[in-house]
């Protein structure tokens, strides 16, 4: 018996010490019109539960994680139709965040909108792990592929192209799924702004500079914040300087879209403070890569 309770122990230890690599919080809400029956409802609540089970207790890479190192991330799923007693279609937000060094803020790292949701979920059933990347169901892959993004982005924010990896683990998943006839998945030419092309894009080399720029930003701008804000402001202009050249030859691209839809408030806080010929500069820049937000970014000159 105490053999027992000492190997217990041990194991919890070694959960505790050795956690997932991913935090991510479930929301799943019923659109306003849609109405819910008590049977409706559990099922939501299981579905929930099911998705927070796969993302937090799968083995994504073969690092260990201590607790507080896991990364925060958040997946806020909108349903607004059920085409089936087992379909749910609609839309899922996926968010995640990383720490800046020596403070207590957290930087979004990845943001963003898939409208391509629709997926089957039986009652009573596990999301069963991915085999090799191989298609099994779209809830699978569709999980797996933004595990693998959000990993590849905070992995890329800490070492330069340090997601390669993780890149490479979605772009399986999404070759694996295009035949599928599922929503988001297409490798048709125009159809550029889904998973396939999300991931495609990050691995042509023509989008490199916009990988190294998340890992001046994070690593070398944001983190060094706190003891030399000046030169962490200039690393952070030269970072969004440096996607100028991906803006002329893939005008409106979705990485770059993702990348200042997680940052466009934040860069407002970070530049609202500098000198005035850096706010010009900083201006000007963002509002060719980020026409559409012209107005957010004129605040900086406030």
């Amino acid at each position: 018996m105490k053999i027992k309770l000492v190997l217990l122990l041990f194991t919890l230890q070694s959960l505790v010490g050795f956690g997932q690599e991913l935090n991510c919080q479930v929301t799943i809400i019923p659109a306003p019109a849609l109405s819910l029956g008590p049977v409706e409802k559990e099922t939501f609540t299981e579905l929930q539960n099911s998705i927070y089970d796969y993302m937090n207790t799968t083995k994504w890479t073969n690092d260990n994680f201590e607790i507080e190192e896991r990364i925060n991330c958040n997946l806020q799923i909108t349903v607004t139709d059920l085409p089936t007693n087992t379909t749910f279609k609609g839309k899922i937000q996926i968010q995640s965040s990383r720490p800046v060094y020596n403070t207590s803020y957290n930087t979004t790292v990845f943001n963003h909108i898939d409208s391509d949701f629709t997926v089957n979920f039986l009652r009573n059933s596990a999301i069963l792990p991915m085999s090799n990347y191989q298609y099994r169901d779209n809830l699978s892959a569709l999980l797996s592929f933004y595990a693998y993004m959000i990993l590849g982005y905070d992995y890329d924010s800490f070492s330069l192209k340090g997601g390669d990896q993780y890149f490479n683990a979605a772009q399986q998943i999404a070759n694996n799924a295009k035949n599928s006839g599922d929503e988001g998945w297409s490798a048709s030419a125009s159809k550029k702004r889904n998973r396939f092309w999300m991931v495609d894009n990050v691995l042509q080399p023509v989008f490199s500079p916009l990988r190294d720029a998340y890992y001046d930003y994070h690593r070398n701008g944001l983190d060094i914040f706190y003891t030399d804000m000046v030169k962490g402001r200039q690393v952070i202009l030269s970072a969004l300087q440096s996607l100028d050249k991906i803006q002329r030859s893939r005008p409106g691209s979705l990485n770059l879209q993702v990348f200042l839809t997680g940052k466009s408030s934040e860069l407002v806080n970070i530049f609202s403070q500098a000198e005035m010929k850096e706010k010009n500069e900083a201006v000007s820049i963002l509002k060719k890569l980020d026409p559409s937000n012209s107005s957010v970014y004129q605040e900086i000159m406030n």
